[in-house]
C-alpha cells in the first residue's frame, strides 16, 4: 500500500513584527502555513504608549489564548481629568466617557508588553528576520520573488505587509503612499519625561483652540507619556526627515503657554524616544493585488483618534487566516477577507471624527462646547463607538 502524500505546506511572508504580523503569524500557523517574518528592527521593540483593545478585539484575544496575559497587563487608567489654558480644573470624567470603551471588558495595555505577549506566542514556530526588509517583489504566477535589503533571495506563496502607516510593502505593490494617505489634520509629538506632577493611573489634558498638550500616566511611576498635538491645515513635510526641524516646529507652536507646557516642551527638546507624525488614514480601493495583501495599519489605519488601531489588527489577522485556511485559491480568499472586515473598518474609521472633536477641539466655539458637555456629564461617546467596536461577527474557522 503506499502512504498517502502530504501537500508541501503554503510560505508566507509577512513583513512587520509588531502587532498585525504576530498575530497573523499565530493564527496562520495553527492553520498549517509556513510563516517567515521580517522585521526591519533589530530586535522586538519595547516601550510605547499604552494601546487599546475593544470590542470584538476582545474575543480575539480570547480564542488566541492569551486574555489571562493580557488582564494581568492591564493599566486600568481610572480617570482623565482635563484643564483650561491657565491649568485650572474643568472636569474629570471615567475614561470609558471619552473613548466608547466598556469598563471591565476591553484592555489597554502598554505597546511594548502586547508585543511581547504576541511574539511569545510564536516565537517557537516562526521564522524571524530582524535587522532586514523587503527591496524588491516581483509577483507572477508561482509565487512571489522578494529579494531583501540584507542581499538574500526568496520565493513565497503569498507576502502579507504589516508593516504600518507608512508600509514599504504597500509602496512595492500598490504605489506611493499620498495616493492612498488621507491626512487629519493635525501633527503630534510623542515622547516620555519625568513625572513632575505624581500622576498615577490617569491621564490630564490641556486645550486651548488646535492645540493639546496630554500627560498619561498609566501606573505609579516616575516616568509618564507626554503629548503634544496640534492643528496643521498642511502637513509638515519638510520636517519628517529632520528631528531638529520636529522639535522646533513643536517648540514654536507650543510657546508662551501656561500650565505644564513649557516644561513638557523642554522634556521634548532633550528627549531620547520623541515621535513625531501627522494624524492620518489610510484608505485603499482594495488591500490585495495578486499575491500581495495588506492588513492593520498598512491597509485600513484609523488614526490614534479612534483609538481602534491595535483592535482592527487583532480582528484583520483573524480573518485574513482564517480565509486563507478556508480556500485554496488566495484570490478568493483576499476576497472574501475584504468583504468581511470592510464595513467594521469603514464603521472605526469614522470614530476619528468624534474622537478628534473630543480630545482636540478646534475652535474656541467647539471647546467651550465641549467643556460643558464634560462638567454637565453629557460629553459620551459609548453608545457609538461601542456599537463600532463591537461591529464584526467572527466566523469559527477550522484549525489545522
Amino acid at each position: 500500500m503506499g502512504g498517502r502524500t502530504t501537500a508541501p505546506q503554503r510560505t508566507i511572508l509577512i513583513s512587520g513584527a509588531s502587532i498585525a504580523g504576530p498575530a497573523l503569524a499565530y493564527w496562520l500557523r495553527r492553520y498549517g502555513f509556513a510563516v517567515t517574518i521580517v522585521e526591519k528592527a533589530a530586535a522586538l521593540r519595547g516601550g510605547g504608549y499604552p494601546i487599546d483593545i475593544r470590542g470584538t478585539a476582545v474575543e480575539v484575544v480570547r480564542r488566541m489564548g492569551l486574555l489571562p496575559q493580557l488582564r494581568d497587563a492591564h493599566v486600568g487608567i481610572r480617570r482623565l481629568s482635563f484643564v483650561d489654558a491657565d491649568g485650572h480644573p474643568v472636569a474629570a470624567v471615567r475614561p470609558e466617557d471619552i473613548t466608547g470603551g466598556e469598563d471591565g471588558h476591553d484592555l489597554e495595555i502598554p505597546r511594548g508588553e502586547l508585543a511581547e505577549i504576541l511574539y511569545g506566542a510564536i516565537r517557537d514556530d516562526v521564522e524571524l528576520l530582524f535587522n532586514d526588509s523587503i527591496a524588491t517583489l516581483h509577483d507572477h504566477a508561482g509565487g512571489v520573488d522578494v529579494a531583501f535589503r540584507g542581499g538574500t533571495r526568496r520565493t513565497f506563496d503569498l507576502v502579507i505587509g504589516a508593516d504600518g502607516i507608512h508600509s514599504q510593502t504597500r509602496s512595492l505593490a500598490f504605489g506611493p503612499e499620498e495616493d492612498y494617505h488621507r491626512y487629519l489634520d493635525h501633527c503630534f509629538a510623542g515622547f516620555t519625561m519625568p513625572n513632575h506632577l505624581g500622576l498615577a493611573h490617569e491621564g490630564r489634558t490641556w486645550n486651548v483652540p488646535g492645540r493639546t498638550a496630554v500627560l498619561y500616566a498609566p501606573r505609579d511611576d516616575d516616568r509618564v507619556h507626554a503629548f503634544l498635538s496640534f492643528l496643521r491645515p498642511e502637513p509638515p513635510l519638510d520636517s519628517f526627515r529632520d528631528p531638529d526641524a520636529q522639535r522646533d516646529l513643536v517648540a514654536g507652536i507650543f510657546a508662551g503657554y501656561a500650565w505644564e507646557v513649557p516644561r513638557m516642551v523642554a522634556a521634548m527638546r532633550g528627549s531620547d524616544d520623541l515621535f513625531f507624525d501627522v494624524v492620518s488614514q489610510i484608505h485603499l480601493p482594495r488591500w490585495s493585488t495578486g499575491r500581495v495583501a495588506l492588513i492593520g495599519d498598512a491597509a485600513y489605519a484609523p488614526s490614534f483618534f479612534s483609538g481602534q488601531g491595535s483592535s482592527l489588527a487583532l480582528a484583520g489577522a483573524y480573518v485574513l487566516a482564517g480565509e486563507l485556511a478556508a480556500g485554496a485559491c488566495h484570490a478568493d480568499a483576499f476576497g472574501s477577507y475584504e468583504r468581511r472586515l470592510r464595513p467594521f473598518v469603514e464603521r472605526n474609521q469614522a470614530l476619528a471624527t468624534e474622537g478628534s472633536a473630543g480630545l482636540s477641539p478646534r475652535t474656541a466655539e467647539d471647546l467651550t462646547r465641549r467643556n460643558e458637555a464634560l462638567r454637565d456629564r453629557s460629553f459620551a461617546l459609548s453608545g457609538a463607538s461601542r456599537s463600532a467596536h463591537s461591529a464584526l461577527d467572527l466566523p469559527d474557522y477550522q484549525a489545522v
